[in-house]
Order: structure tokens, then sequence, then C-alpha cells
């Protein structure tokens, strides 16, 4: 035996007790690894699990100590938990600024922007913000009343909905209307809910109200719009005229009117000539066979005397006398005198002298094509017959084909909710 080993009696601080006891513990750990070893040869354990398994567990011992932690010579070492960190990078929706969402909004298409309203509700609100909506055209929509009712609440100011169908007899809101632009052409709708629309408009600057059945209220509370410069009241009816010289006398910043083929009198077209304000520019007062006279035209040159656009078709107490009449009228840059069968075709060469910047004349009606042939040949620097259809006060082209809908402009600007077809 080395001498630098003692046997297991001559040991500091074991008794022989203690080491009989350690011995029999000893015998009773080697029985039990044989077995655990032949069960561990069983399980095909490799040599490294084996000795991963048989590793004693390293526990540290955190010393107690009061007072200071070196204090009397012990030295402690403490270890911390380490803080978990997120390393994703993404940013969540809900902590971006209203003011950045809506601006993504922005973007949208109308049925996405629908589609989205459905999250949530703070997506809900920020869906129907005022700012979103500010130009809408629902052409197309088959369910109009509704929809209709909810675009009016967000606040629009840019509203087309030609040819739409409205059975809703009148609308729950009564507040004020942003609408400045407005396109409700050719629509079915109750007059009870055209007037719980206009009523609500004071900011109307574009409006288009053709072929509807209009009334006294709603004649009345056009007249509180007086920004309008475009108005299109074209085959409208059930309106008495001095409802309709009032409006005139108010709204005198019109520039383009179109207020032919209307159910009128010849009361209702003196309200018409004796009340439009000197800032008409072009004017469609065309269809009025037996009501418009000479002593109209008069009037009407005398307070309208910069008009460049004037369509008198269809006007048949007007003669040839009724030019010297209008050559008062020196920008007029395009004439209409289509159907006006009292006005011979010999006069109509004088034209070129008496309207030096006449470039468009319509006499639909009036010339056969070989007498048209010879008419262009005395008129060389003026277009005939080149323009069948009115523009004027009307928010998109009148020649376009029915159910097409590749040009949806809305006096000349496209809105940016859209209903895809």
């Amino acid at each position: 035996m080395s001498g630098g080993s003692l046997p297991l009696q001559d040991l500091p601080c074991l008794s022989l007790q203690n080491s009989s006891m350690l011995s029999q513990s000893r015998r009773t750990n080697k029985r039990k690894s044989r077995g655990f070893l032949t069960e561990s040869l069983d399980t095909e354990c490799t040599p490294t699990d084996l000795i991963q398994q048989w590793s004693p567990s390293l526990q540290h011992q955190r010393l107690i100590s009061k007072g200071k932690e070196n204090n009397e010579n012990h030295f402690v070492l403490a270890r911390r938990s380490r803080r978990k960190t997120d390393h994703t990078s993404s940013v969540s929706w809900d902590h971006l600024p209203e003011e950045l969402l809506l601006r993504i909004l922005l973007y949208l298409p109308l049925q996405d922007l629908l589609r989205m309203s459905t999250v949530c509700r703070r997506w809900r609100r920020l869906a129907f913000d005022e700012s979103l909506w500010q130009s809408v055209d629902l052409e197309g929509l088959t369910h109009m009343d509704s929809a209709l009712q909810q675009v009016l609440m967000t606040g629009v100011r840019r509203l087309r909905c030609p040819r739409s169908f409205v059975e809703k007899t009148h609308f729950t809101d009564s507040g004020p209307l942003q609408i400045v632009e407005l396109d409700l052409s050719s629509s079915i709708i109750p007059t009870t809910a055209l007037e719980s629309i206009i009523c609500r408009c004071s900011l109307l600057e574009y409006l288009s109200l053709e072929g509807l059945q209009l009334s006294d209220t709603i004649i009345t509370s056009l007249s509180k719009n007086t920004n309008l410069l475009q108005l299109n009241l074209s085959g409208c009816s059930g309106f008495s005229a001095p409802p309709l010289a009032d409006m005139f006398k108010s709204c005198n910043r019109i520039e383009q009117l179109n207020i032919s083929w209307c159910d009128f009198n010849n009361n209702h077209v003196k309200s018409v000539v004796e009340n439009l304000s000197s800032a008409v520019t072009k004017l469609n007062l065309s269809g009025y066979r037996e009501t418009l006279t000479l002593d109209d035209v008069k009037v009407l040159v005398m307070r309208c005397p910069q008009i460049q656009t004037l369509d008198l078709s269809d006007s048949t107490l007007l003669m040839a006398d009724s030019f010297q009449i209008l050559k008062q009228l020196k920008n007029l840059l395009h004439l209409s005198l289509s159907r006006c069968y009292h006005i011979h075709l010999a006069a109509l060469t004088d034209l070129g002298q008496m309207f030096p910047l006449l470039t468009f004349l319509e006499v639909f009606g009036l010339t056969h094509d070989s007498q048209l042939t010879s008419l262009k040949k005395e008129l060389p620097r003026i277009s005939i017959n080149s323009r069948p259809f009115s523009s004027i006060a009307r928010p998109t082209p009148s020649c376009r084909p029915a159910g097409v809908f590749s040009d949806r402009t809305m006096w000349d600007r496209k809105c940016r909710l859209r209903v895809k077809l």
C-alpha cells in the first residue's frame, strides 16, 4: 500500500461503525450498479449515455450569510436569470397611428374597404372616416337604398349614381350634407326621397337631375346653393314658374345651364330668360316649340351677352330675323338650330359674316345631304352637324353607349371609390 493512502479506519472523522456502514453501502450500491448496467445494456445505451446517466448532478450550494455578502471571508456568487428577448422585428397594426392607417386605406378600392370594416370596431371607424369617402361612384349598384343612405352619412363631397333605383321614400338622417358635386341623372327615385337629399344641401356647385320628377320644394331648396356653377335640369317636371325665378335670382353664379325639354309653359320660359345671370356662358334652351318666342330671345341676349354656346333647337317659332338679335353675342362659338323649320336654308349662308368666331353649327333637319354639301362649301371654316348631342352641364358624355362603363367620369374627373362590375 502506498504511503499516500490510508485505511478506512485511519481516516479522520470516521469511526469503525461508520466504516462498516460505508462498506455495506458500497456492497449494496455495487449490486444495484450491476443490475442497472444490465438494464442499461438491454436498452442499447452508448457509453457516452451511460456516463451521462451516472454523472452526479452538480448542485451548487448557496452560502447564506447575514449582512454583507463578502463579510467574514465569505464570497458569494449569485447568478441572475437571463431576460427573454424577442428577436422578431415585426410591427403590429394596432400600434400604428391612425393618420398612417388612413393614408394606407386611401389606396384601397371600395369593395376591399368595406371588407376590412368588418374586422373590428376600430377598423370599422377608420374605414368610414370622412377623408376616405370624398368621391364615390355607385353606378351599377343593385341595392341602392341602404348604400346611398350610408354613403351620404360619410360626408361625401362628390357622389355619382346615375340610372339608380331607389325605393325608400325618405332618409332618416336630417343633418346637413357636404355634397359639392351630385349626379342623379335618369334615376328612379321618389320625389320625397329626393327632397330629403336636396333639402340638406347648401354647398352644391355641380348638379345633374336630368329626367327626374321634381317639386317646388326641391327648386326652393336649390336656392340655398348660391355657389352653383353647372346645373342640368333637362327633361325635369313637376315644379311651377315662381320658385324657378327665385332660384335663378339667388343662384347668380351659374355658368352652364341645361334646362331643355322640361314640362314648361310660357311662364316657365320667361322665368328662365328674365332671371338668368350674366355669368352664363353655355345655355341649352331647346325643345320649346310653341313657348320660346323672339321676344324671349331678345331678353336672353340682353341679360347674357357672354354666351359662347347656345342651343335653341326645336324652337319652331324662330325665323331668320332672330339672327339680327343673336349677332349681338360677340363670343358665340357654337350655335344649334336643329329642327327650327321656319329658318330658310339660304339664311344660313350669312352666319359666317354675322358670327366671326362661330366654329360649330348644328342644323339637323333643315338640310338634305346634297344641300349640306353646298352649305359646307359656303361656310368652310365652320364645322356643321359634327356634334349631334349636347354636352352643356352634363356630367358624362351623352354620346356614350348604354351599358358601357369605360368612361365613368363626372365633370371630367373620376371618383376614387367605384363599384367594380
